[in-house]
């Protein structure tokens, strides 16, 4: 696989410098690739994929204007056009990051693609989307949800289940959804409490879960 530790640090450093909420996002969305990956029964290579992918879904957003990305109230139209970008700027970091890997490339590109193709930046739809990106997509909107953010208050893991539950084979690819709601709340709580940490810690994340 063409993406390694070292690449990966150096993408959540940076994103890490830019904005620590993303940041520490991007970390619990990798851990739940993790365990997503353990519950599909994936290969190794198979796991490292989805992990790299994930934890660096939204490095792009390091050339987000800070007026935009830390904005405390609803973005404008034009706002939330510039803040689409982030996927394509995304790409263009991981390819500089030296990583080619595609699985990787297209998580990043691809995770904001909803099922029934009304996503972005490509409108992908179904099966079209790539595999990772559709379980991406879950794990980035679940903790979206659950989180706190100076505009709202975040949703409890059971709220949050059953809005992944009513967007299925709409904004997600269902049969991932089921799969994550098989992971039980202790787990997901944990990954929450633990997420706060150095920067020491997404290293560790990242080089234990085997992408070295």
């Amino acid at each position: 696989m063409s993406v390694n530790g070292e690449q990966a640090v150096n993408g959540l450093t940076q994103l890490l410098v830019k904005d620590i909420v993303t940041y520490e996002h991007s970390i619990r969305v990798g851990k739940m690739a993790k365990l997503m990956a353990a519950y599909l029964n994936f290969d190794e290579l198979q796991t490292q994929k989805l992990i790299a992918g994930c934890c660096l879904h939204d490095i792009g957003k390091v050339h987000i204007h800070d007026s935009i990305l830390k904005k405390k109230s609803s973005l404008t139209q034009e706002e939330w056009k510039y803040m689409k970008c982030h996927a394509f700027f995304g790409v263009q970091m991981a390819i500089m990051e030296g990583i080619t890997d595609q699985d990787v490339i297209d998580t990043i590109h691809y995770h904001h693609e909803r099922w029934d193709g009304t996503g972005y930046p490509s409108g992908l739809k179904g099966n079209d989307i790539p595999v990772y990106a559709r379980i991406c997509s879950i794990l980035d909107a679940f903790d979206c949800m659950i989180s706190d953010r100076p505009y709202k208050k975040g949703m409890s893991i059971q709220h949050a289940r059953e809005e992944l539950l009513n967007q299925s084979y709409s904004q997600f690819d269902g049969h991932y959804v089921q799969v994550f709601l098989t992971i039980q709340d202790m787990i997901l709580e944990h990954i929450q409490r633990d997420s706060v940490h150095s920067i020491a810690y997404h290293t560790r994340a990242i080089y234990h879960s085997g992408i070295v």
